[in-house]
């Protein structure tokens, strides 16, 4: 009985997704201790081990950011095809306020960072607050309860897969290195031929998963970025196979892979304080991008669509909550940190991106929060809930 009741708080969060959030703050705090203590020399060595041979000999961190993300990205790219296929995405109507939201909410904090960083190195880094962490945007949500139209929600969750999908091209386009032809050309023929199969009806998910994989190498030595191919691969998963993917990949990608990730990836010496992320323009850019980018470029982008009468409002949702919805949005966390370490080769200029993306999300996160925490008082969640479930009910005439 007392393992139940141990047992019972944690099956909760896990299955309301405040869990894997939970862990992820859990990761970084443990990363950054450890990075600032005395066993900072051996904790900051590991993710340097080389681990593999020949072409695969690479890095911890390298395995974690090409190789284990690209598995972060299939999963990402499977929401994305259910979405679009039988999903929120699936009505071009239904699709367009999230879908022109996401392009506002990438471009707005791509300008904030450029006014700041406009002629000087950290210009390169403009991609880095364009960047929503789904898992933990819609983790405060989940914390909000009944607080939360369930529109919202959804709203949120179409917004963030298509943001996912722009985030996927920009570091596909601008973040990629030299290309080698032939292995792009080889890349491009296991990807032809995983198109073949499933327009074939093949079902067997192992020839998938196996030419998945010569598809990752193809990738990772074609010069565009490994996690690419996580993406590709998904696109040509077969419909009626996506939703028990999901379900098997869920788990270990939130409770073992980003984890790792946050580990490997928030491991930042604290040699000059936190100074930096006040007075450097690269900081600030990033910062203030996700902070006031994310919410400008979202919010402005649906008061524009609203005002010419070509989209509404989500039902049961005011501007104040789509307010704090923008403001959710401005936590990047684990796709902002990634892009990060993609955008720089200076080891400072990534660790000051990765401390303004963690300053920057945490501050976007607690004023969503309380943003939406206030807009209704309890007494008109109750009235919206009754709606609801009123609405709902097979009885209603």
């Amino acid at each position: 009985m007392p393992i139940r009741r141990v047992l019972r708080p944690i099956r909760e969060l896990s299955e309301s997704g405040k869990l894997a959030g939970l862990l992820l703050i859990l990761s970084t705090i443990v990363s950054l201790v450890l990075s600032n203590s005395a066993a900072s020399a051996r904790y900051l060595s590991l993710w340097e081990l080389h681990v593999g041979y020949g072409p695969l000999d690479k890095s911890v961190s390298h395995w974690i950011n090409e190789g284990l993300m690209a598995i972060f990205f299939f999963l990402v790219g499977l929401e994305i095809k259910r979405e679009v296929v039988d999903g929120e995405l699936s009505e071009p109507r239904q699709a367009l306020l999230p879908a022109l939201a996401a392009v506002g909410g990438v471009a707005a904090p791509a300008l904030v960072h450029l006014a700041f960083t406009h002629g000087t190195p950290g210009a390169t880094g403009w991609a880095v607050p364009t960047a929503t962490d789904i898992a933990f945007s819609l983790g405060i949500l989940a914390l909000l309860g009944k607080r939360v139209p369930a529109s919202l929600r959804i709203f949120l969750t179409a917004l963030a897969i298509i943001d996912d999908l722009l985030a996927v091209l920009i570091i596909a386009i601008f973040y990629s290195g030299n290309l080698h032809l032939a292995y792009l050309v080889g890349g491009a023929a296991v990807f032809a031929l995983l198109l073949v199969l499933n327009r074939l009806k093949v079902d067997k998910l192992g020839i998938y998963l196996a030419l998945g994989a010569v598809l990752w190498f193809c990738v990772l030595e074609s010069g565009i970025h490994a996690t690419v191919a996580g993406v590709l691969l998904a696109l040509t998963i077969p419909q009626h196979r996506i939703e028990g993917i999901e379900h098997a990949l869920q788990r270990p990608v939130n409770y073992i892979l980003l984890p790792m990730f946050a580990l490997c990836n928030t491991a930042i010496v604290l040699s000059g304080g936190l100074g930096p992320i006040f007075t450097s323009p690269l900081a600030l850019g990033i910062g203030l991008g996700l902070l006031v980018g994310k919410p400008l470029g979202i919010v402005g982008v649906v008061a524009l669509l609203v005002r010419m009468g070509l989209a509404e409002l989500p039902s049961q949702v005011n501007w104040r909550q789509m307010v704090g919805l923008g403001l959710t949005a401005g936590i990047g966390f684990t796709m902002a940190i990634f892009i990060a370490t993609l955008a720089f080769r200076d080891p400072a200029a990534i660790d000051v991106s990765k401390l303004a993306v963690l300053l920057g999300s945490a501050v976007a996160a607690t004023l969503g929060a309380a943003v939406l925490w206030f807009t209704n008082n309890p007494e008109e969640v109750e009235a919206a809930v009754k709606a609801d479930e009123a609405s709902a009910s097979p009885l209603k005439a």
